[in-house]
């Protein structure tokens, strides 16, 4: 399916979309949901647009508070559609939208929404029921399954090794999710120099000696001597064929074997560049490697630091040396972000994790932008609105942080983990503003749910002391 994005959309449709986005802004769902479903039956294609539509039925359900008990007429609406899968599969998906209007959870409606988006030929719409039904139930194997399955059909290695890297988390058992995620991860590092065409890797290698050795490479645990002999033959061939991607890739995985990530990085930032950066393995791999070098670099100080005292004449240098590694980490995982937003600058789920980044390196000011766009992005709109709050914090714009933390926590009904987040941050900024009181309310709000969540008990606790004592 060609994603149409919202520069694509006419003059007219454009004008709908803002005005819905607007609508949600100003927590007038009934009409955003109008709106979009307008926009939609003229550019179905139009993901964005459907991703917010889902949101905001979610955020409408959520306010109205639906009485217990209240009879559902989905399953007839479901039936309908399914009947006008084989027929019409866009009508079909148009059918069960008007379910999910009102039950947008609904599990029956969102797999049959993934049925009919792949027969006609949309399958990113398929994705998004699947994620929609994985925000209740995140750990849900069976619908990770499916979406990886689904990710395999679209040709996606890349989404296809996230998702069996959640099933293996919340299920190192599963052994299909094992295996399919290590082909995944494969078939991720074969989209370039004629890997997914080639019968088999012998076909790409002119050198016919070349492809037995890398073979046999290939089936060693290489270490010591052997690692350098490898390292040598690999060089040699390299200064003969100096545009050989994977010459460039073989010689990076050596020195990574061999622990000297330096080397490495610099082996497969060179193999990345042959391909133009088109390789998003390589890409990705250059980007690991520097967050592995981080990490060891920042084990090692803390190592240090926890061994010895500041009375050490080390310590200050050490101490200083481990925050520089922080931020370097902090930097590489900008810079990641940034080049990939920069890349598709449209995907807000990028703009997120762009501003993310740069709010956990201290530039709040540059995450300002990214987090605002990422607020349109229904699967990141709380979350960007929760460091939003944060980013206006730090900025001292107390009034502007609470606004948006008390925004997105009316749009959460019940004391999940992101509404806990979003009410301990609104009690923060409402204490810098001398609202004790209003501080007070929010963390009794967690304290009620979750005794144990940070340090509310204590807050909690010695609100009634300080009270008795004023008394």
């Amino acid at each position: 399916m060609p994603v149409k994005t919202e520069k694509e959309l006419s003059e007219a449709q454009r004008s709908h979309w803002l005005k819905a986005v607007a609508a949600v802004e100003m927590r007038n769902f009934g009409y955003a949901i109008s709106l979009l479903q307008g926009v939609l039956k003229h550019e179905p294609e139009f993901l964005t647009g459907r991703q917010l539509l889902r949101r905001a039925e979610v955020a409408k359900l959520r306010a109205e508070k639906k009485k217990l008990f209240n009879l559902s007429t989905a399953s007839i609406g479901i039936m309908k559609a399914q009947r006008e899968v084989k027929k019409d599969a866009k009508r079909a998906v148009e059918l069960i939208e008007k379910v999910l209007e009102d039950e947008p959870y609904n599990r029956q409606a969102n797999l049959a929404l993934k049925e009919a988006a792949v027969a006609a030929g949309w399958p990113e719409i398929g994705v998004m029921a699947l994620q929609t039904l994985l925000e209740e139930k995140p750990a849900d194997t069976k619908l990770l399954h499916e979406l990886g399955r689904l990710y395999h059909e679209m040709g996606n290695a890349d989404a296809e090794v996230e998702v069996y890297n959640r099933i293996t988390a919340a299920d190192p058992l599963d052994t299909d999710a094992l295996r399919l995620g290590k082909d995944a991860s494969a078939r991720a590092s074969m989209k370039t120099g004629g890997w997914t065409e080639a019968e088999s890797y012998r076909d790409l290698i002119k050198d016919k000696d070349l492809a037995v050795s890398l073979e046999q490479q290939n089936r060693m645990a290489l270490t010591g001597e052997s690692l350098d002999g490898q390292i040598a033959e690999t060089y040699e061939r390299h200064q003969a064929e100096p545009q050989s991607v994977d010459l460039a890739r073989r010689l990076g995985s050596l020195y990574e074997q061999k622990e000297d990530f330096e080397s490495a990085i610099a082996w497969f930032q060179y193999a990345a560049d042959l391909t133009n950066g088109s390789d998003a393995g390589l890409v990705r791999k250059v980007t690991d490697l520097g967050m592995k070098r981080s990490e060891q670099e920042i084990a090692a100080h803390e190592e240090f630091l926890a061994q010895h005292g500041p009375e050490d004449e080390a310590y200050a240098g050490r101490l200083a040396a481990l925050e520089n590694a922080r931020m370097q980490r902090a930097e590489i995982l900008i810079g990641d972000a940034r080049k990939r937003s920069e890349r598709n600058p449209t995907d807000l789920q990028l703009r997120f994790e762009l501003g993310e980044h740069l709010l956990n390196a201290g530039h709040f000011r540059e995450a300002l932008p990214e987090l605002q766009r990422a607020r349109q992005n229904p699967n990141a709109r709380l979350k960007a609105m929760n460091l939003l709050g944060r980013c206006y914090r730090e900025l001292g714009m107390l009034d502007l942080a609470a606004k948006q933390l008390e925004e997105a926590a009316r749009e959460i009904l019940s004391m999940d983990a992101m509404k806990k987040e979003i009410v301990y941050n609104l009690g923060l900024v409402f204490e810098q503003t001398g609202a004790v009181e209003k501080s007070i309310d929010c963390m009794k709000q967690i304290y009620e749910v979750d005794y144990g969540y940070r340090d509310v008990a204590s807050r909690v606790e010695s609100s009634y002391g300080a009270a008795r004592t004023a008394g």
